[in-house]
């Protein structure tokens, strides 16, 4: 009886083991919560063609814009945490919003699992050629004697674009009203069509107008020369102190199996910090990254701290 017993358990343990699907058995799905075309979109491209291999399965990349990144990022926080569905996300979906927000539909600390920081950038102050400016200084000038008549644009409430630019009119002491897009080729439009004046964007999408001479390159964000753009000079040379940047974290609803982590990061650090992908970010002006889950979490606490008392001194708003 005992050996039969055995036996019908060690067949039933088999018969388990065999109808358990191993993770990916299907396609993954990588959720944007902007649109195509934009930074994020771009380097979520780069990412998934090789992800894809790696895990021998395809990975679906979907565009869900909307409220600055918080739809698609709460689609992410609410999908099944079953490793099939993941996504990449920017500073204000992944943190900064929860202070910037009254209310929130998800808690990125809470309803999201880091998998890893995949990349940074500075951010770009371009404006429209027509102002006749050709520094921050200039820049500042020049809406300081137009209280309230310039409108500059970002990709949404609480990304990088929206809160660095108040951080600017912060420290300048100077009056742009703010217009929210889907994400930054709608913004990159609006500037060359003179809808709006100017805008913090990521150099990827603004660039090719940089070189082609229909918008103009004031600065970089970062604290000091960028490697990505190392021929234009900082804002915190105007203003000592100003640092800002924009940053690509890779996520999963907070109860995936800590298995389907582990093995996302060891293929997405893999795949980030292989050479072709640091040179296929780097053309877009993007640094390569690849951090373990902690440290995308890391950041994304200190992001929301650092940026809570920019929201609070300026008053800075999701409306």
């Amino acid at each position: 009886m005992k050996k039969f017993l055995l036996a019908l358990f060690l067949a039933l343990a088999s018969s388990l083991a065999m109808s358990a699907d191993p993770w990916p058995a299907k396609a993954v799905h990588l959720i944007v919560p902007f649109p195509p075309g934009s930074s994020p979109d771009l380097i979520a491209r780069i990412l998934t063609d090789k992800l894809a291999q790696a895990l021998g399965q395809p990975v679906v990349v979907e565009n869900k814009p909307g409220a600055g990144g918080n739809i698609g990022t709460g689609l992410v926080a609410k999908a099944e945490p079953d490793g099939y569905t993941i996504g990449l996300s920017i500073p204000g979906p992944l943190a900064v919003n929860t202070v910037l927000y009254k209310k929130m539909e998800y808690d990125p600390f809470t309803e999201l699992a880091p998998i890893t920081l995949a990349a940074v950038s500075p951010n770009v102050l371009i404006v429209n050629p027509s102002l006749g400016v050709n520094t921050v200084k200039e820049f500042v000038e020049y809406a300081r004697a137009r209280p309230g008549k310039l409108n500059y644009g970002s990709v949404g409430n609480g990304s990088a674009s929206h809160l660095t630019m108040e951080l600017l009119k912060m420290q300048a002491g100077v009056d742009i009203v703010h217009v929210p897009y889907p994400g930054s080729p709608q913004v990159n439009t609006a500037i060359l069509a003179n809808q709006i004046q100017a805008g913090f964007v990521v150099p990827g999408t603004a660039m090719p107008m940089v070189q082609s001479g229909r918008v103009k390159a004031l600065a970089v964000t970062s604290s000091t020369k960028s490697p990505v753009l190392p021929d234009l000079p900082t804002i915190a040379e105007a203003f000592p102190g100003f640092e800002s940047g924009a940053w690509l974290g890779m996520v999963a609803p907070a109860k995936t199996p800590k298995a389907v982590i582990d093995r996302l990061n060891q293929e997405l650090v893999a795949i980030i910090h292989s050479a072709e992908v640091r040179e296929r970010m780097l053309r877009i002006y993007f640094q390569a990254i690849g951090t373990a889950p902690e440290g995308l979490a890391s950041l994304m606490r200190a992001e929301r701290d650092r940026w809570a008392k920019v929201i609070k001194q300026t008053g800075a708003t999701a409306d």
